[in-house]
C-alpha cells in the first residue's frame, strides 16, 4: 500500500544543508508519468549548483536528480508497469532542451525522497544483473561519462586519458573505456584518487601535481609508437574542473586528436599552440539520448561496470572518490543482495 506521507530531503533555503521533512506522496499523475519507489539516489556537481541557487529552483525542493527504483503506479501511456526497476532522473535529449522546467531535482521535487513522481519519456529499465545501486549513480554521472568516451571515437587498442579519473564520473569512465577495448591513462591529483584509478582499470596512472611537462613527457613515452602524430593519447575526456584540466587535456593527446570537454568550470582555457597549431578538435558533451542511455544500461549489465560504495562525505572538499549514493529504501537493496546484485 502506497503511504500518504513519505520521508524527503528537501532544500529549504540557499547554500545551506538539505532538510529532512515529511511531505505527502505525490498523488496525481499524468499519462506519461510513474510513481517510483526510490531504492537509491546519488549526488553529484549539479546537486550542489542547485542547492547554491545557480538554477533559480523554487522553493522548497526535494534535491537529487538520479535515482532508481521501483514502479508502483504508472500512467496510461506510460510504456511501464508496476514492478518494472528503472533508473530516472533528468530529460534524456538535454543536448537539444532549452526548457528546464522539468528537470527532476532541479525544478522538480528529485529522488532524495522515498517515492517520486517522473516522467517515463526520461526513464530507463534497470536490465537484469544490474542492481539499483550500481542504477542510481549511472542516471547522470554514468549517462554523462558514456557519450563522453563514445565521442572520443576510438576503436579497441587506441589510447584515451581521463583527466579527473577517480571522481564520480571518472571512475565510470575508466571502467567503460577499459571494457570497449582502449587502453586509458588515468590522471588525477590525489592519492586515493591515484590508486582508485589503477583499481578501476587504468593502464598508466599519472599525478598531475607533477606539472605540465612532466605529466607529458611521461605520457608520450608510454603512448610512443600508436597512430600517426607521435607519441601522446589519441583522445582525452576532461572531467576535472580545475583551471588547468583542459589545456592539460590537449597537450597530452597527439596531433590532430580529440578532446571532450565535460567538466563545467567557469572558463575553459587551451593555450592557442595547442588548439591551432597541434589541430586539436574540442568538442562538448552533456547526458546522452534515450537510445544511447539503453545503450549503456545494457553494457553495464553485460561488462559487469561496478559502483564504488556509498560514500555520502566530503563531496564538496574534493576528498571524495567514486560516487556519493543515498540507500533511500533498505528492503529493496536487501532483496537485491539476496538475488546475487549487491555486488555490481
Amino acid at each position: 500500500m502506497i503511504p500518504a506521507e513519505m520521508k524527503a530531503a528537501r532544500i529549504t533555503a540557499y547554500g545551506v544543508p538539505y532538510t529532512l521533512t515529511t511531505v505527502p506522496v505525490p498523488s496525481s499523475l499524468g499519462a506519461h508519468d510513474l510513481l517510483v519507489n526510490v531504492a537509491a539516489a546519488s549526488h553529484c556537481h549539479t546537486d550542489t549548483m542547485v542547492r547554491n541557487g545557480a538554477f533559480a529552483t523554487r522553493l522548497p525542493c526535494t534535491g537529487s536528480h538520479e535515482g532508481a527504483g521501483t514502479v508502483v503506479l504508472a500512467g496510461s501511456s506510460s510504456g511501464f508497469h508496476p514492478g518494472d526497476r528503472v533508473m530516472c532522473g533528468l530529460p534524456l535529449h538535454p543536448q537539444y532542451c532549452v526548457r528546464v522546467a522539468g528537470h527532476v531535482g532541479v525544478h522538480l521535487d528529485g529522488c532524495f525522497a522515498e517515492y517520486v513522481r517522473v516522467d517515463a519519456r526520461h526513464t530507463t529499465r534497470v536490465p537484469e544483473g544490474v542492481s539499483l545501486l550500481c542504477a542510481a549513480p549511472l542516471a547522470c554521472a554514468g549517462r554523462t561519462v558514456w557519450r563522453g568516451v563514445r565521442m572520443a571515437g576510438l576503436a579497441p587498442g587506441q589510447w584515451l586519458a581521463v583527466v579527473g579519473s577517480a571522481g564520480g564520473l571518472g571512475h565510470l569512465g575508466v571502467q567503460f573505456a577499459k571494457a570497449l577495448g582502449l587502453r586509458v591513462v588515468g590522471v588525477d591529483a590525489r592519492e586515493a584518487g591515484l590508486g582508485l584509478s589503477r583499481e578501476m582499470g587504468a593502464d598508466v596512472i599519472v599525478d598531475a601535481r607533477r606539472g605540465v611537462e612532466s605529466v607529458v613527457e611521461e605520457v608520450e613515452r608510454v603512448t610512443a609508437g600508436g597512430g600517426g602524430g607521435g607519441g601522446g593519447v589519441d583522445a582525452a575526456i576532461v572531467l576535472a574542473d580545475s583551471e588547468g584540466a583542459t589545456a592539460l587535456a590537449c597537450a597530452l593527446t597527439r596531433m590532430h586528436g580529440t578532446v571532450v570537454q565535460i567538466a563545467q568550470p567557469d572558463e575553459v582555457k587551451i593555450p592557442f599552440q595547442e588548439l591551432v597549431f597541434r589541430d586539436i578538435r574540442v568538442r562538448g558533451s552533456v547526458l546522452c539520448s534515450p537510445e544511447e542511455s539503453r545503450e549503456m544500461m545494457a553494457f553495464v549489465a553485460e561488462h559487469g561496470i561496478k559502483r564504488i560504495g556509498e560514500l555520502v562525505a566530503a563531496v564538496e572538499k574534493g576528498e571524495m572518490q567514486g560516487k556519493a549514493v543515498v540507500v533511500v529504501d533498505e528492503e529493496q537493496i536487501r532483496r537485491e543482495r539476496e538475488l546475487g546484485l549487491g555486488a555490481v
